[in-house]
């Protein structure tokens, strides 16, 4: 099979084409607060609930505090342009999420005031609705009002697109965040004002070749990364990709069979579900089984709440295994282990989920640097290989 590439496109001799979208990685909110000694104060005013983001209303106040604290460990990051003619934000792609939403012009927020506002007096393809929307993240929230305009991703131009323009983005978080906005690329099912999601709006108009997205995340900035719409480049993975069935098709969840270490089992124990998520950095799980991870890990808490680890130990420590339909996912020390400012933190954090929700995992940056993951829409299913 032949294989061209040029002005960001793949072309296979078959006539696929695949979008491919090229990722940055910047400093993570969790960074940025750390070098400037606003962590501690952050983390102690706004404790993160990852569980928020995944089983909680949609339905917020301004009043919700912190906005994007499931966000703070996030490094990576693609351009996309709205309007005509184009105006440019940099923003997340969260398969956590499935809303479009930027800054607008209109918002008072301090959170606003050094990023990228869509200005809608500037577009003549613009179309209001009249509609609000208000999206909450873990402790925090955005409100705006949902409108349509193009929205450009690479070479792809997806007109009458529904997007949220943000008017209130409560606190200070975001303003140490390198990104503008979120492109949420989940189901449809948990999507905020009946907003058709970007990803099904590109099918629904015949721009794409297949009904799937894929991304690999690399820690080499050197090799960079990529989101790519309508197939699936084989170069950047390694084997054959495993198909895993979605088992809820709200996010992109599926079953685990167990979480293994020195061939013990530390979790998952008889099955669970896994939420693969590209919408933050750090491997999450129940607070009782992280726990026991960090213990094994030889990991304590520093002054911050954050989990540190001797960097001696990154050779010495063994693989953390994620089976999944029968297939071992191994997570070395190297990637479940991660350096900054000369100390090395622990990748793994707890996730409190409300009593009767079953062990949940959420599989996000740390295991996709290792493995490249396809979205299969068309057929529901996750496709992982080691990358490349």
């Amino acid at each position: 099979m032949r294989w061209l590439f040029f002005l960001g496109l793949v072309i296979v001799s078959e006539g696929l084409i695949i979008h491919r979208i090229p990722l940055k990685k910047g400093k993570s909110l969790r960074h940025n607060l750390r070098e400037q000694g606003l962590l501690k104060d952050f983390l102690k005013r706004h404790p993160r609930n990852h569980a928020t983001k995944y089983f909680s209303s949609s339905v917020v106040t301004e009043e919700s505090g912190e906005p994007l604290t499931n966000y703070m460990d996030v490094a990576y990051f693609g351009t996309i342009r709205i309007g005509n003619p184009p105006q440019e934000f940099t923003v997340l792609f969260d398969t956590g999420s499935s809303n479009l939403w930027v800054p607008s012009i209109y918002c008072s927020s301090p959170a606003c005031s050094n990023h990228n506002l869509f200005d809608p007096l500037k577009s003549f393809s613009f179309q209001p609705t009249g509609r609000t929307m208000a999206i909450q993240y873990g402790s925090g929230s955005m409100t705006g009002f949902l409108a349509y305009d193009t929205v450009q991703i690479g070479d792809i131009l997806d007109s009458n697109q529904a997007f949220g323009l943000s008017v209130s983005e409560p606190g200070s978080a975001l303003s140490y965040t390198p990104f503008n906005g979120i492109l949420g690329l989940a189901y449809p099912s948990i999507v905020v004002s009946d907003a058709t999601p970007v990803f099904d709006n590109m099918w629904d108009q015949g721009l794409l070749s297949q009904d799937v997205f894929a991304v690999y995340l690399s820690s080499d900035e050197q090799k960079g990364s990529m989101v790519m719409f309508g197939g699936v480049d084989p170069s950047y993975y390694q084997g054959n990709l495993n198909w895993v069935p979605v088992s809820d098709p709200r996010y992109w969840q599926i079953s685990l069979d167990s979480i293994t270490m020195n061939g013990e089992i530390i979790g998952c124990e008889g099955g669970c579900p896994g939420i693969v998520d590209t919408g933050t950095s750090l491997l999450t799980g129940p607070p009782s089984f992280i726990t026991s991870i960090q213990s094994h890990i030889g990991a304590s808490q520093d002054s911050n709440g954050e989990y540190v680890v001797s960097c001696d130990s990154i050779d010495i420590l063994p693989d953390i295994i994620y089976v999944i339909n029968g297939i071992e996912y191994p997570i070395p020390a190297g990637a479940y282990i991660q350096h900054a400012q000369d100390t090395c933190f622990s990748g793994f954090e707890p996730m409190a989920l409300p009593s009767a929700r079953e062990e949940v995992w959420i599989l996000r940056d740390v295991f996709l640097h290792l493995y490249f993951a396809v979205f299969d829409r068309a057929n529901n299913q996750v496709g992982l290989a080691p990358t490349a």
